[in-house]
């Protein structure tokens, strides 16, 4: 049985008050993560936020300014890459366009003189599904092929934790939804807890088992995908995982408020429909209230349509409300 399907549950990362500093600017700013063996998380943030510097200090490519991160119980700030157990996968996939699919995927194993590299990375491959391709080199291949190399080089070194540099960025939309899955399903199949850095929210809610959320340099929360969209802890948490209507304090999310013509209660609040989108299998509602916000309610299509310039509406369930 392979080594990555006997992994033990436990704590395989821990960072500790990382901060990074660089001059005039603080990117990191006192990071603290502990990462269970066997998982796939994502940092999830906007351009800026601190994810990238956070896995390239995970990865040995930064060091922290201050505090520490733990590999599997020990403290590898001074360590180089090539001597922690980790592996990372970059946006640009960083294969050798000299050596073919095999000879990329075999690389690493050769470096450490593991016997039967060749073998090993026929098996990696045919993970992916690119036994087909051993003999091409990457300059023939598409762009997800060129990927999924990637990961195979990466997957076939058994690393405690591969780290993903937004590894789908450069793919279309289609590719990209495909791929999704197809990550997923390695992670599971090869028990090695992965780390993902992403600034697409729906890529981080689709895939993971905990999702942290950046900001600033700081992790605002850390939960399940479920609990994060549905109880952020802070507003900048739920506006970045989804879309809002904010009615003062009160934030609701779009599939939760409702349009009608007719008053239900004191509650609700009059507005004017301004316009409709058709999103194939849904529908968004655009009004705007007197005092010229504008709320979105997002309803299944096929129902009754309202027609640009009726006065509605608004109304939602108090449980459906966030407050902070």
């Amino acid at each position: 049985m392979p080594v990555y399907a006997e992994r033990l549950m436990g704590h395989v990362l821990e960072l500790r008050n990382i901060v990074k500093d660089y001059p005039g600017h603080r990117a990191v700013d006192g990071v603290s993560l502990r990462l269970e063996s066997g998982k796939f998380y994502s940092l999830v943030g906007p351009s800026g936020c601190g994810k990238t510097t956070t896995l390239r200090m995970v990865g040995g490519f930064e060091r922290p300014t201050s505090g520490e991160v733990w590999l599997n119980g020990t403290m590898v700030n001074s360590l180089p890459p090539h001597q922690r157990d980790v592996s990372t996968v970059f946006q640009s996939y960083a294969l050798f366009p000299h050596l073919t699919v095999l000879e990329n995927v075999a690389f690493g194993l050769r470096e450490r003189r593991v016997p039967d590299a060749v073998g090993l990375a026929d098996a990696a491959l045919a993970r992916v599904h690119l036994s087909s391709k051993a003999g091409n080199k990457p300059g023939q291949l598409s762009g997800g092929e060129r990927q999924r190399v990637a990961l195979a080089r990466s997957l076939v070194l058994e690393p405690q934790i591969l780290l993903l540099d937004e590894p789908l960025a450069a793919l279309d939309p289609n590719l990209r939804r495909q791929m999704r899955a197809e990550l997923k399903a390695l992670q599971r199949s090869s028990g090695i807890t992965f780390l993902f850095i992403t600034h697409d929210r729906e890529e981080a809610l689709s895939l993971s088992d905990h999702v942290a959320i950046m900001n600033a340099g700081r992790i605002e929360q850390l939960d399940t995908p479920e609990s994060a969209y549905h109880r952020p802890a802070t507003r900048f948490v739920a506006g970045f995982l989804g879309a809002m209507n904010w009615f003062g304090d009160v934030g609701v999310r779009p599939e939760r408020t409702r349009m009608s013509l007719a008053r239900r209660d004191d509650a609700s609040l009059p507005a004017t429909l301004e316009s409709v989108l058709f999103l194939g299998n849904s529908l968004h509602l655009h009004a705007r209230l007197p005092n010229g916000s504008t709320v979105v309610a997002e309803i299944p299509s096929g129902g009754v349509v309202l027609r640009e310039g009726t006065s509605v509406w608004i109304e939602w369930d108090p449980a459906d409300e966030m407050r902070w």
